[in-house]
């Protein structure tokens, strides 16, 4: 937390970025998803050099080259999303809890990306959402979820389990699923530092819908589940090249 208030007090000259911000949000007829992307990763980059942090990213190459798809990735804190978004150079979306997404700047940054907010106690229109995340990936858009449906404070690399219910959308679509691997993202804010941290995102080899598609959402899951837990493994024994290939 403390590098979260040193952040927003050494930005206090830049508050007028949060009006044009919501501009931007509200006028998507204006201004394209490739731009709106682009200020979000804008202020993004901003907000890491204040706080001093470095987000190293490995297997882009595992990206799918066309299309939309879906990125699954472990929780661990309100820096993760960030870390996606910072590394993966195309425009990209996230579906979130409603309860944490109206916080202030949290809300610009998912207004910015047309972010869906996902009420978890509400199983209808969790439903409603999926589906519209299921469309809009047939139509090309590129998704984050986190499975695990929120994170713990524990200060840590340990996944939680996933819901087998968020893979459902990607099902639906027929769309590529990407294990995405977070390691040491709870640092950025949780730590009461201003040290210099540096976190990983480790983007696994995408299951096509051929290599799915005779699975359960239950199979999916863990088979997710597990790779992404190979992969922290191996990235906190610093072995980053073959985190990539689990």
């Amino acid at each position: 937390m403390l590098r979260f208030i040193y952040v927003i007090l050494g930005n206090l000259h830049r508050v007028w970025m949060i009006p044009k911000m919501e501009y931007y949000s509200r006028h998507p007829e204006k201004y394209s998803e490739t731009f709106r992307y682009e200020y979000d990763r804008h202020c993004i980059n901003i907000m890491k050099k204040r706080g001093r942090i470095t987000t190293n990213a490995y297997g882009i190459n595992n990206l799918p080259q066309n299309g939309g798809y879906i990125m699954f990735a472990n929780h661990q804190g309100k820096y993760d999303a960030l870390g996606i978004m910072y590394s993966h150079n195309s425009p990209c979306s996230i579906v979130m809890d409603a309860d944490r997404s109206y916080i202030p700047l949290v809300k610009q940054f998912i207004d910015l990306v047309q972010g869906k907010r996902i009420k978890l106690d509400d199983l209808r229109q969790a439903a409603g959402i999926i589906n519209e995340v299921s469309e809009e990936v047939k139509q090309g858009r590129k998704f984050i979820i986190f499975p695990a449906g929120g994170y713990e404070h524990r200060n840590g690399n340990y996944v939680d389990p996933f819901k087998p219910g968020c893979f459902k959308g990607a099902i639906k679509a027929k769309a590529p699923i990407v294990p995405v691997a977070i390691v040491n993202s709870w640092k950025v804010f949780d730590l009461w530092s201003l040290r210099r941290v540096v976190t990983q995102v480790f983007y696994l080899k995408p299951l096509f819908y051929d290599d799915y598609k005779d699975m359960k959402s239950n199979a999916i899951s863990d088979l997710v589940y597990n790779r992404i837990c190979a992969a922290v493994k191996c990235a906190e024994k610093g072995d980053f090249k073959s985190a990539v290939l689990k």
